[in-house]
């Protein structure tokens, strides 16, 4: 057994056949580890399961402590850093009944972000898709969605829009943005400028 855990929590175990397991701390005690502790197979079997479960848990809080994810991105991701498929179904469900991970709270909140940085519907609606956030909570958490007008101004104002290559280069900005030409078309109305770059 490890003396000091590892930067996440985690002791290393050894068995006499040279392999060795990971385990936190909760199931260290829970199954009383030890230097020259001996258990059979079917309690090494039951420790491997339970430190599969424990790890795909604390993997699980570590993710949703740095981001905000949707319970299908949260699986994914879990399953891409190596966590067992059952225990990482296992782990969101655990979170979910802890009420830390709500798809309907995670849009609201996606949807925010993306409004205050300016972003347009398009962009808040691909921040849908990428979060694996369901269907059914996409038009409760679009609904108010502000109107972004002022925004779509104020960028070409700060941006130089002096000739057709630099204009066409903004309105490309603004529809990686989640912006619609239309909008971005009527807002150029509203700036004076000597020539119209606008598109038919």
């Amino acid at each position: 057994v490890s003396a000091n855990p590892d930067r996440v929590g985690r002791y290393y175990v050894k068995f006499e056949d040279g392999s060795t397991l990971r385990l936190y701390r909760q199931t260290m005690e829970d199954y009383a580890i030890f230097v020259g502790r001996e258990m059979d197979d079917n309690e090494i079997e039951r420790l491997h399961t339970d430190a599969g479960k424990m790890s795909a848990k604390m993997r699980a809080t570590r993710i949703l402590a740095s981001t905000d994810v949707s319970k299908r991105d949260l699986k994914q991701r879990l399953i891409q850093k190596g966590e067992n498929p059952e225990h990482s179904a296992e782990a969101v469900a655990w979170l979910e009944d802890l009420n830390l991970v709500d798809d309907a709270r995670t849009a609201e909140i996606l949807v925010r972000r993306c409004a205050a940085k300016g972003y347009g519907l398009a962009r808040a609606k691909q921040m849908l898709y990428e979060k694996r956030i369901p269907k059914e909570y996409w038009d409760d958490a679009l609904a108010d969605y502000p109107d972004q007008s002022e925004y779509i101004v104020s960028y070409l104002e700060k941006t130089d829009i002096s000739d057709s290559k630099s204009a066409r280069k903004a309105i490309d900005a603004l529809i990686r943005r989640g912006h619609s030409y239309a909008q971005i078309k009527k807002a150029m109305g509203r700036i004076p400028m000597e020539e119209d770059f606008s598109e038919d």
